[in-house]
């Protein structure tokens, strides 16, 4: 599992009734994943259990939106967000994701659990074009902290651009 996947331009389609769903543990690592998440990823079940989520991370991803949706899961909030998806033959898939902490009895989070869509094609174009400014400053800025910064900036400027917060950003595409 450690080589990546080379990407395509082939794009994989959910299904209008399709959801993908899986379950992680508190780093990530996949604990479950339901028949579609398998068959749309390409991965095997045993390959999928107990490989960290990432291994589906599009290059075309900018970092700052899986550091949003962190810096909320890890809050005990549920996020939801646009991700675009590299599958193992190096498609991908577009996916209008939920993702909400798992809470043990007394309120301690115990892992994360995932319910994917199939998103609007009118989304994921504006969307789309808000990864790739992110992303291009990114790249500009560099690895590491400044990058993410940069990108966060980019994501920030859109949102006070358009007066909305982020959730109703994503609710409104």
């Amino acid at each position: 599992m450690s080589i990546r996947p080379i990407p395509t331009q082939h794009e994989k389609v959910l299904g209008e009734d399709d959801f993908i769903v899986s379950k992680t543990d508190l780093k990530g690592i996949i604990t479950y994943g339901n028949r579609i998440f398998i068959e749309i990823s390409g991965y095997t079940e045993p390959e999928l259990l107990g490989a960290p989520h990432s291994i589906l991370r599009h290059p075309d991803m900018p970092r700052a939106v899986f550091k949003l949706l962190w810096d909320s899961i890890q809050a005990r909030k549920e996020i939801n967000a646009y991700v675009k998806n590299l599958a193992k033959d190096g498609s991908f898939y577009w996916v209008f994701a939920n993702v909400t902490p798992s809470l043990d009895a007394a309120g301690n989070p115990i892992g994360y659990y995932s319910v994917r869509r199939k998103p609007r094609p009118e989304a994921i174009q504006a969307v789309g074009s808000l990864y790739q400014a992110m992303l291009a400053a990114e790249r500009k800025a560099g690895d590491g902290q400044a990058g993410m910064k940069a990108s966060t900036a980019i994501l920030h400027q859109a949102l006070e651009q358009k007066g909305v917060s982020y959730e109703e950003f994503v609710f409104g595409l």
